[in-house]
């Protein structure tokens, strides 16, 4: 799979991941307003967009070596929404979505801005795992669906 494939598949995920998180995210708040609604978003928009680019970039994927390949777009994609949840989380309506949060979650009363920071590096790093192992999931199940 040449490098040029590798940044579509990757651009793919991330864009389908994220447009269809956010339109589970609206549906799922009035089932729970929760954080878990967020992580359910989460977990099935990225498994769908996964499964959806694997079946689409199936022959591209299978010319070579499939891990190798679906590692790429995995590792690729993982960064790529790394970058995207940090960039979120310096804008100024995140500090108090997260505020909000870690006060519903936890009691927060005596937390440091250093508390705060820990705890968002935290989400980012489950929010990467997350996305590295569904991604890797969805890619094979979908390179496996589409014969070449």
């Amino acid at each position: 799979m040449k490098f040029g494939d590798v940044v579509i598949a990757t651009a793919s995920v991330v864009l389908i991941g994220l447009t269809l998180e956010s339109v589970l995210m609206v549906m799922f708040i009035p089932l729970n307003s929760d954080l878990m609604s967020d992580v359910l978003a989460f977990v099935i928009a990225f498994l769908v967009a996964s499964l959806i680019v694997g079946y689409v970039f199936a022959p591209k994927i299978q010319e070579g070596s499939r891990i190798r390949a679906i590692g790429s777009i995995v590792v690729l994609s993982a960064f790529t929404l790394m970058l995207s949840i940090m960039v979120w989380f310096a804008s100024p309506l995140a500090s108090s979505w997260v505020a909000y949060s870690v006060q519903s979650a936890f009691n927060a009363s005596r937390w440091t801005n250093y508390d705060y920071a820990a705890y968002s590096a935290l989400a980012v790093t489950m929010d990467v795992v997350i996305a590295l192992v569904l991604s890797f999931i969805g890619l094979y199940a979908g390179s496996k669906l589409r014969k070449a």
